[in-house]
């Protein structure tokens, strides 16, 4: 299999995002459609991975940001049936390692996938966020 990720907001398939943040995300659940289509549609910068094969969206990420010192990471899904391929790895490396975030102090919260965080820098927040860029999380 091979994939394509892409940060064109307009390719975006909000019907796939929304099926999976409604169903199968751990996270923010209570959230209608419109919200998750405002938070897609209004965020500072997208990534969607994308199945070459059918065209089909596959994963995704979003961030918030003011563009100058802090962003966000947030919703960050592969699908399951894709996992395994590098696409996790792949996506966040987009998100805050190529592109216009590279330079700023990233941020987010989770409940897993530790691992995959820590590999692009992301700590547990202490002191120090506070007077250096860094890439910090919540655990």
């Amino acid at each position: 299999m091979t994939y394509t990720l892409d940060d064109d907001p307009s390719r975006l398939d909000l019907d796939a995002i929304w099926d999976f943040l409604s169903t199968e995300a751990y996270w923010h659940r209570w959230r209608t459609r419109e919200q998750v289509v405002a938070q897609v549609t209004g965020a500072w910068r997208v990534v969607g991975v994308y199945d070459d094969s059918t065209g089909a969206q596959v994963g995704f990420a979003r961030a918030l940001s003011d563009g100058i010192c802090d962003a966000y990471l947030a919703d960050v899904y592969v699908l399951p049936e894709h996992r395994g391929h590098g696409l996790g790895t792949a996506l966040v490396a987009r998100m805050v390692e190529d592109g216009p975030g590279a330079d700023l102090r990233w941020w987010l919260f989770t409940a897993d996938a530790h691992g995959l965080y820590r590999r692009f820098g992301f700590v547990a927040p202490d002191q120090s966020a506070l007077v250096r860029p860094g890439r910090q999380t919540a655990m």
